[in-house]
């Protein structure tokens, strides 16, 4: 079986970025971007989603963290998208409820090769420490975006500050984890590039 993992790099006049992804890994993660909260959030998505993740990332975080919220969105995406390759042998939908205390969110994802996002959450308030929680919706858009999938992320209800952001960005990465080693794939119905199935993209590759 071939492996299902990625470095990249990408540079521009106000980021720099280096990204290891390996999706069929054990959720290890060495993540760093200068953004506290970010780092974070990545770490939870590799740890729960079971893949291996190494990021090193700066920015002109000076000025604000848009740049490399986005840029590390982007790059995230383009991994994804070169890791899972033609897509054979992976479930191409995946979707998942996620209850965090007083929230619950609600992800689902279609590898579909068109890129589309829709974003149905509303924040009692969007600052998280100093980070401006507003962003993951542009950081998760440019992921969508770059990894040509369509992605839909809805927080049904929520009112603590705090875990409003976090239960949206867990119930993300919990489908990435299926399915599991041993599920059979269907048929494919679509054409080849944009076949095969794949759950949450970052779901195990099937026999």
């Amino acid at each position: 079986m071939k492996a299902r993992q990625v470095h990249l790099k990408r540079k521009t006049k106000e980021t720099k970025i280096d990204l290891a992804l390996n999706l069929d890994g054990r959720g290890k993660y060495k993540v760093s971007t200068t953004i506290p909260f970010l780092n974070h959030m990545l770490e939870l998505l590799a740890k729960h989603g079971r893949f291996d993740l190494r990021i090193n990332a700066q920015g002109d975080t000076h000025i604000d963290d848009h740049h490399l919220v986005e840029d590390i969105g982007i790059a995230l995406g383009d991994a994804i998208a070169k890791a899972v390759g033609d897509k054979k042998g992976i479930h191409r939908y995946g979707n998942f409820y996620l209850p965090m205390d007083e929230s619950l969110s609600y992800v689902a994802l279609d590898l579909s090769n068109r890129p589309y996002f829709v974003w149905k959450v509303k924040w009692t308030k969007s600052d998280i420490g100093r980070f401006d929680g507003m962003l993951l919706e542009h950081f998760f858009e440019s992921v969508a975006a770059s990894a040509r999938m369509n992605l839909h992320m809805s927080l049904k209800y929520a009112s603590s500050p705090t875990t409003s952001p976090r239960a949206s960005l867990k119930g993300s990465r919990a489908p990435f984890r299926r399915p599991s080693p041993g599920t059979p794939a269907p048929k494919a119905s679509l054409p080849p590039k944009a076949s095969c199935r794949a759950s949450f993209v970052l779901g195990k590759t099937c026999p």
